[in-house]
């Protein structure tokens, strides 16, 4: 808990902590595994604005030796934090790149903002 900045939670039971916190001990469980792989669905899913800063700092702090694979409906999110996207649509892959492919692709404006 230390590692992630939650030490302040130790004494308390899991039911007791908001569920930004909740999310953070999740991350921190699966670390604490020294994983390859981390795949992380959603985490940023109805989280208020701290709390998103939170586990977004707490997921950039991931050693690099970590692969990190994250489902993530928002953009702006996979923007900030990824080095390579691929978007889905419908299940097919329709781009695939660095943040600059894929924010530059036409299908990526077409698909996320209706052009």
């Amino acid at each position: 808990l230390a590692r992630v900045g939650l030490e302040h939670l130790a004494a308390r039971r899991l039911n007791e902590v908001s569920y930004g916190e909740k999310r953070r001990v999740e991350i921190a469980m699966a670390l604490a595994q020294k994983p390859k792989v981390l795949l992380l669905d959603e985490p940023f899913a109805g989280l208020s604005r701290e709390e998103r800063a939170a586990v977004g700092q707490l997921i950039a702090d991931i050693p690099r030796e970590t692969t990190l694979v994250m489902i993530e409906h928002d953009m702006d999110v996979a923007l900030d934090l990824a080095e390579r996207i691929t978007v889905l649509h419908y299940g097919s892959v329709i781009v695939e790149g660095t943040r600059a492919e894929v924010v530059a692709h036409p299908k990526t404006r077409e698909v996320y903002l209706g052009d």
